[in-house]
């Protein structure tokens, strides 16, 4: 199942919204739950290398089910996932990519964000979330 296009277009409203709001410029990216990009939007200027790091945070977060800083989190040196970053293309594991997760538990598909601090990142990436009224948190082995 993967996120619509009407849903995705929500988010990226809220989003922009958001940043808006705490007055930042960002890239927005929807990737649908195969990792493929759904929706985008650049704001006016926003960092032209955000476009990547916005489309790699979500896409970290729909490969592994897990919001990318908690990716970054196991990545540490002598951590289990050390290195990961350099897997599928590049990785981004610092907080700003979350996976978009439907009433049934069901992974839909991500955002990413990237443009400001990583708070603000994530901050306007949760905005999408509760816009849709969906969750960050998959059901997920490592979560337990």
């Amino acid at each position: 199942m993967h996120i619509t296009l009407e849903q995705a277009e929500k988010a990226i409203s809220a989003a922009r919204i958001k940043a808006i709001e705490i007055k930042t410029q960002m890239c927005l990216a929807i990737l649908d739950s195969g990792g493929h990009l759904k929706s985008f939007d650049r704001m006016d200027h926003a960092y032209v290398g955000s476009i990547d790091i916005a489309i790699k945070k979500a896409r970290t977060a729909v490969y592994f089910g897990l919001p990318s800083g908690e990716i970054g989190k196991l990545s540490q040196p002598q951590g289990p996932l050390y290195g990961i970053e350099q897997t599928n293309e590049g990785l981004i594991t610092f907080p700003g990519g979350l996976p978009i997760v439907n009433k049934d538990g069901v992974m839909i598909g991500a955002i990413g964000v990237s443009g400001s601090t990583i708070e603000n990142d994530h901050l306007v990436a949760y905005a999408a979330l509760e816009a849709l009224d969906l969750t960050d948190m998959p059901d997920h082995p490592k979560r337990t």
